[in-house]
């Protein structure tokens, strides 16, 4: 999927949701693989109180493989990321 910016420093900032709606945080860095010329990976800053910040407790964010990534406009669309079902005698 080509990115549709003119700049790829118009990524930094930009809000990312999941494919259901979800908010998720922002972009904070984008990871290239240089031999190809293509992005590899988006770094998303979890933002406190959010369906990933929930997901990664007291990490900052995560970094998302960009073929997980739908859409880039306005916003970043990635696809829905299933939290992990709490093992059994663990608090949810």
């Amino acid at each position: 999927m080509p990115i549709t910016v003119k700049d790829i420093s118009e990524m930094f900032g930009k809000d990312v949701f999941t494919d259901r709606g979800f908010y998720c945080g922002k972009v904070a860095d984008v990871e290239f693989d240089l031999a190809r010329f293509k992005v590899r990976s988006l770094v998303i800053t979890a933002a406190k109180g959010t369906f990933l910040g929930k997901m990664v407790g007291e990490k900052k964010g995560i970094i998302i493989p960009y073929p997980m990534v739908q859409s880039i406009g306005d916003v970043v669309i990635i696809k829905h990321i299933a939290t992990p079902m709490p093992e059994e005698g663990e608090k949810a």
